[in-house]
């Protein structure tokens, strides 16, 4: 097979960018300009990531009763969870869309469009109708709305990923890649503290009435606020290498798959166990602790938020120190955590006593930071520059298929029939095969980023 890049004459070269270096990507940038860029990546992860989890915690909460009153409580629970998965079935397709023009135009103006498209779908959930207003439409126009939801995100992690790591030197890719992978638990933190005081200052009914749909428009402010940083940041420094050489791929998905295959599979792989620790951790013990244990609502909401914290930490930690001692040894060392982990996450869980329930929660969170963490620049840098956009978007949300889309649909099922252990050894088990994907994969801190 012929694994030369097949060059394009048809791109031109890219604008003369004032604020990008126009040599290597690892040539000196200014300490503003790595600080506009970490600031422009955190906060977009962050904005993006809140208007996906809130969703995640309206479907455990609500969305139940406001678009499935006709429904079983269990049937009504596993169809919210399946609107609730239809984004991550989105986001492959996002990846191949957004990373296509992410490789052929330009990180920064496909992150802009991947804002504008996440953020205005999920503020129009907030105006949405409920099922006795519109009947079937409007459970119908939420999976909609769900799956545009999926494509804007589909392309945000990749772009604010190589958008960090392209602009880093080399030496701290690691540490400038943390501040995109840290928007997720900011993220994940609003829109848990978000619902939090409306449950707090609304009694029962007026939060399942209206309340709920606050945190969906206050989408509408955090889309301006997303594009007045965005839009002030510069393109990176190896994509306009590429262009100025003239080697944008053609079509960058198909290269993908014909000379990275293995890092995309083993990649999405290594992914499979951060989502499926978050997302069982959040969405599914969200659901199964107030309605299986009974545990107050604002009391799990609080919880949440406090093991968010763990997240946070164990992603920044891991992250930065991935630096000196490579990702992959960092990530190994999650995954094993995480198999362990699995199996005490439902015993300290099922005790209802609220600070084992913190430490249930913060400890699941706190392996899938360790794995998330250095897969911030691990990801980007297994893929070759001019497909690197879509590699890493791929891999990245091929694993949120795997990983969190099923999670809480196969939990919910497992702990119906099984009872809450098997779903510990379900998250187990994610993990071992996330441990056996990276084994195969190599270390990568030390390549060079093209």
């Amino acid at each position: 097979m012929n694994d030369e890049p097949r060059t394009t004459k048809t791109a031109p070269p890219a604008a003369a960018d004032p604020g990008a270096s126009s040599g290597s990507s690892q040539g000196p940038e200014s300490p503003e300009k790595l600080r506009r860029v970490a600031v422009a990546s955190f906060i977009g992860t962050a904005i993006e990531f809140y208007d996906f989890y809130i969703y995640g915690t309206a479907a455990a909460l609500v969305l139940n009763e406001a678009f499935f009153p006709n429904l079983t409580p269990l049937n009504a629970t596993l169809a919210s969870f399946s609107t609730y998965a239809v984004a991550f079935a989105a986001r492959p397709l996002g990846s191949v869309i957004f990373g296509h023009f992410g490789d052929r135009v330009g990180r920064k103006s496909v992150l802009v469009a991947s804002l504008l498209l996440m953020g205005l779908s999920t503020a129009l959930v907030g105006l949405l109708p409920g099922y006795g207003s519109w009947g079937v439409w409007a459970p119908l126009t939420l999976v909609l709305l769900r799956f545009l939801q999926g494509i804007g995100l589909g392309g945000e992690w990749g772009g604010a990923a190589l958008l960090a790591v392209e602009h880093a030197p080399k030496g701290r890719r690691g540490l400038y890649a943390a501040f995109p992978q840290l928007g997720p638990s900011i993220g994940f933190f609003a829109a848990t503290g978000i619902f939090w005081l409306l449950s707090a200052a609304l009694d029962d009914a007026a939060f399942r009435s209206w309340g709920w749909r606050i945190p969906f428009l206050l989408s509408f402010l955090l889309v301006a606020v997303g594009l007045f940083v965005r839009l002030k940041i510069s393109e990176t420094p190896v994509f306009q290498r590429v262009m100025e050489r003239q080697e944008a791929s053609r079509v960058p998905t198909l290269e993908v798959f014909r000379r990275f295959p293995k890092e995309l599979l083993l990649g999405a792989g290594g992914m499979i166990v951060a989502y499926g620790l978050f997302y069982t951790a959040t969405t599914y013990c969200l659901s199964y602790a107030t309605k299986t244990l009974g545990v107050a609502r604002d009391t799990m909401l609080g919880l949440s938020m406090v093991a968010c914290l763990f997240l946070a930490a164990g992603t920044w930690l891991a992250a930065t120190r991935s630096d000196g001692g490579g990702r992959r040894k960092l990530i190994l060392g999650g995954c094993g955590l995480a198999v362990v982990w699995g199996l005490v996450l439902f015993p300290l869980l099922d005790t209802e006593q609220p600070v084992l329930i913190a430490l249930a929660l913060g400890g699941a969170l706190f392996c899938m930071g360790v794995v998330y963490g250095p897969m911030g620049a691990y990801l980007p840098e297994l893929f070759g520059a001019r497909v690197r956009y879509s590699g890493a978007s791929l891999a990245y949300n091929l694993g949120g298929v795997l990983g969190g889309a099923v999670a809480p649909l196969v939990a919910t099922r497992l702990q119906a029939g099984l009872g809450s252990a098997s779903v510990g050894w379900y998250v187990s088990a994610m993990a071992v095969v996330s441990l056996l994907c990276v084994l195969a994969l190599p270390e990568t801190r030390e390549r060079e980023l093209g």
